[in-house]
Formats: structure tokens, C-alpha cells, sequence
């Protein structure tokens, strides 16, 4: 079980140190960061209740509508809601970046949840797969997803509802896209795994977009960056 566990969590914990070090401007890790994670996790069964009611009630005909799109749908919103609701207006919501961190932890907390009740039922043999695939694929939603709330957040107040608009349309259409290649190809090889080159190619634009965000929100003076003291 600690095994089956300590798999379980590794690519999750792995990938938001990878984002974590990336931070030039944080200073002491904020406690915001471990609640979002925390946020994430709990946001899994309410969603698995929610598909399961709807799988349940036969509300879909179409297995395309309910495994590919709705699941797109009710994922990302309610990790939006999240962030809107619990991370957006913090304090420790500091510069562009944080988004990036906030988002990629509340997904994170989503997919290890997930992933740890995946290998419980089907066992390790999978873990390889999900580490590349539904991992890491919800880290860099969570990417996306962040990476609009940062520029929200720091942006004049006429532009704020686009771009938190836009953080769940364009997590959501990256999700279906994500789900379709899965859905329309067994082989993962013609499917999921391009998909995955591009979304990674694009998580980490999002990743660069928000370090030069930071830097001009901190007017690019080493001085004004938080220390780490």
C-alpha cells in the first residue's frame, strides 16, 4: 500500500517542484499554495459523484457527450471555481506567476486523488502511463488555467472578466482535446501522445509568458522581488 501510494503521488509532487523552482520571485512557500493542493483534492469526489448521478440517470445517450465532452466541462469548472472563489482575491496571490502555482496545485491535488483511486482498482502497471498522460495532462490545464488568472489579476479592471473567462474556455477546450484524442485513437501513439508534445509545448509558453508577466509587474528591479530571507 505505501508503495501503491508513494507512486501514486510522485509525478504530481515531482511535477509542481519542477514549477515551484521555476519561481525566481517567490520568497518563503505560501501555506495558499498547500490549501489549493488540498482544494484540488477534495474537488474529486464531489466531480465523481456529480458523473457518477449523471452516468447513473443515463442523462447521456452519446458516450462522446459524456466521456469526452461533459467530463471536460465539469472538471475544469469546478477547478476554476476554485481558484475563483478561494485563490484569486488572497493576499498571497503576489504577481503574474503565482497563477501558474495555484493552478497547476489545485489541479495537481484533482489528479493524485484520482490517480491514487485509479491504482488502487487497476494496480501499478499503469503507472507509468498515467504519470505521462492524465498527470501531467491536468498539471498543465492547471497551467493554462493559472496562467489566465495571473494576467486577470494584474491586468486593467475592463480586461479582468475576459481573461478569467477565457481561463475556463481554454483549460476546457484543451481538456476535450485531451479527452477526443484518447477517445477517437486506441493507439496512443497517433492520438494522446502528440497531443501531449503539444500541450507540454504550450504549458511551457505559458510558463515563459508568465515569468515576462512577473518581471514587468515587478518592473524588472531584482530589487523589488520578494526575498527569500
Amino acid at each position: 500500500m505505501i508503495i501503491l501510494l508513494t507512486v501514486a503521488i510522485a509525478p504530481g509532487l515531482a511535477l509542481f517542484s519542477y514549477l515551484y523552482l521555476r519561481d525566481q520571485f517567490a520568497g518563503e512557500p505560501s501555506k495558499l499554495i498547500f490549501q489549493s493542493f488540498v482544494y484540488g483534492a477534495v474537488l474529486t469526489f464531489p466531480i465523481l459523484f456529480v458523473q457518477y448521478v449523471f452516468n447513473a440517470e443515463g442523462v447521456f445517450t452519446n458516450s462522446f457527450m459524456q466521456n469526452v465532452l461533459f467530463s471536460s466541462v465539469i472538471e475544469e469548472f469546478f477547478k476554476w471555481l476554485v481558484l475563483l472563489i478561494a485563490v484569486y482575491r488572497h493576499v498571497d496571490f503576489e504577481d503574474p506567476y503565482d497563477g501558474i502555482l495555484y493552478g497547476a496545485s489545485v489541479s495537481l491535488g484533482f489528479a493524485t486523488i484520482e490517480n491514487i483511486l485509479y491504482l488502487l482498482e487497476f494496480g501499478l502497471e499503469t503507472a507509468f502511463i498515467r504519470a505521462f498522460l492524465p498527470v501531467s495532462s491536468h498539471a498543465l490545464f492547471g497551467v493554462v488555467m493559472g496562467y489566465y488568472f495571473g494576467k486577470a489579476k494584474f491586468s486593467k479592471s475592463h480586461k479582468r472578466r475576459r481573461w478569467i473567462g477565457w481561463a475556463l474556455v481554454s483549460s476546457v477546450i484543451l481538456h476535450w482535446a485531451y479527452n477526443s484524442s484518447l477517445y477517437i485513437y486506441d493507439n496512443i501513439i497517433y492520438g494522446a501522445i502528440p497531443f501531449m508534445l503539444f500541450l507540454w509545448w504550450f504549458g511551457l509558453l505559458k510558463v515563459k509568458q508568465a515569468h515576462q508577466l512577473s518581471m514587468s509587474h515587478y518592473g524588472e528591479d531584482p530589487s523589488s522581488i520578494p526575498s527569500e530571507e
